[in-house]
This record gives C-alpha cells, structure tokens and sequence, in this order.
C-alpha cells in the first residue's frame, strides 16, 4: 500500500475547501499550458541526468489559488546516475517543524515525434507513473498524488514545470488541482553547484 505523503497535509483540507465551496460554485478551471515542443530553442539545455547528478539544494513556497502564502519548505537532494536512470533522494523540512522523505526514480524512455526526450518517474507517493519531456530548457511532467486529508485519502493532480535558468539555477513550477480546479501551486527554486554553495549547508532539523 502506498504510503500517505505529507507533502501539504496541514492545508490540504483548508485548500480543497476552497476550491470545493468557491472554484467550483463559480466554475474556474485549471488554464491549459503550452505544449513542452514550443520550448524547443530555449537555452541553457536541460538534461536532467546532468543537472541533478550529486548534491542540489532548494528552497520552496506553496501558495493557494489565491496566491496567499500557506508554507515554506527546503529540501536537499541527492542524485544518482546509471545509465538512463536517475535517483533522486529527497529531504524535505517546513516552517512548522514538519520533516518528510522522497525517492523519485526517473528513466529516460527515448525520443518524442519532434525530438523532445521522453521520462517516466515513480515514487511511493505516486499514483501509477509520473510522465512527460524535457525540450529546450524545461521539463514538463504530470502526475497524480494522494494526500491523507483528515483520516480521508484524497488524489490531487500536479501539473510540474522545471526550467533551467542558469548552469546552476532551475525555477520549478507545479499548478496543483482537483476536479480540473486549481486549487494552489508550488514554487521551488533549485540550487546547485556554486549557487548551492552560498547558502550550503541547510538545516534540516529545525526551522530558523
């Protein structure tokens, strides 16, 4: 049985009761994005294996469809390479104490019609397969995760875009929903090399 992730449980039920009560009523739904392929000539080139090989260092906000501020959050991951896989293991810490763990294992599954890499991911808080490319600078993937809501199993859809931004900088976008509504995003900022160095190590125990 999967295990229940963490990830936003303290406002998961204050945020699907927003998007219940009024996105619903009102009949917002989640706004459809561009196709990864018009990203094509976009610079720096992302490679994930590349990118995520070693130590990287983020730091994250989640907000409500509002765009209200709920929580912070930094991880530290660890990535692995062989071959066309990538592990990456990650820890993760909130503004209120909370500490969580994922292991995402992502495999390169070959080429797109128009030349996009293609991935596959799991992990144990993933429902079946996270799936999507990288083209240009950018990863888009989606996949669907089930949060433990007030003693209820709720699945929650994650529409996740990465770019690359700089040898050392990536900007990673997730527009959350549920029902097609989009009820929050994520906004994490990922650190490596250099960069990381400047503000390595993070304190992973207490929030400060």
């Amino acid at each position: 049985m999967k295990r229940k992730t963490s990830l936003f449980s303290r406002l998961g039920q204050l945020v699907l009761a927003m998007a219940l009560l009024s996105g619903l009523s009102v009949g917002i739904s989640a706004c459809a994005r561009n196709n990864i392929t018009t990203l094509a000539d976009r610079a720096p080139k992302l490679d994930l294996q590349t990118f995520f090989a070693g130590q990287t260092v983020a730091l994250g906000i989640f907000e409500d469809r509002f765009g209200n501020l709920r929580r912070q959050f930094r991880v530290v991951l660890e990535g692995t390479v062989d071959g066309d896989v990538l592990t990456l293991d990650e820890t993760f810490l909130y503004d209120d104490g909370e500490q969580d763990f994922r292991k995402w294992v992502i495999r390169r599954t070959g080429k797109g019609k128009d030349g996009e890499v293609l991935y596959e991911g799991s992990a144990e808080d993933i429902m079946g397969v996270a799936s999507g490319a990288v083209s240009g600078n950018a990863l888009n993937w989606e996949y669907d995760v089930v949060l433990s809501i007030d003693g209820r199993d709720v699945e929650v859809h994650f529409d996740d875009w990465i770019y690359q931004q700089h040898e050392d900088v990536a900007i990673n976008r997730a527009y959350v929903s549920k029902f097609g509504i989009e009820i929050g995003s994520v906004t994490i900022v990922f650190l490596r090399g250099d960069a990381a160095d400047a503000i390595s190590p993070l304190d992973l125990k207490r929030w400060s």
